[in-house]
């Protein structure tokens, strides 16, 4: 449908202008923290600076022109990759440690 790609995401596209012009020449603006992780990049966006949050934390994502048309999601993963088999890491023992 149309809303899709208007409603949130424009006023997301208007925070991004709205830093991009604040910002002193030569100086990347500030950043911008969004939830629309569905959000496609368009080549407006260039140059801006989002944090996109992966559902705990916010990743900060330069958006650069090789990005347009790809989501803002594929920039922010969602999972730690893990380091499987470390030695003495047995599946019992490591459900206790505290998360680091």
């Amino acid at each position: 449908s149309t809303q899709s790609t208007w409603g949130k995401p424009m006023g997301l596209i208007k925070k991004l202008r709205k830093a991009k012009k604040e910002a002193e020449p030569g100086e990347k603006p500030d950043i911008v923290k969004t939830h629309l992780r569905d959000m496609i990049i368009v080549p407006e966006m260039i140059g801006s600076v989002c944090g996109v949050y992966n559902g705990k934390s916010f990743t900060t994502v330069e958006i650069k022109p090789e990005m347009c048309g790809h989501y803002l999601a594929e920039f922010s993963i969602t999972y730690k990759p893990t380091k499987h088999g470390r030695a003495g890491m047995s599946a019992a023992t490591s459900r206790f440690l505290p998360l680091k």
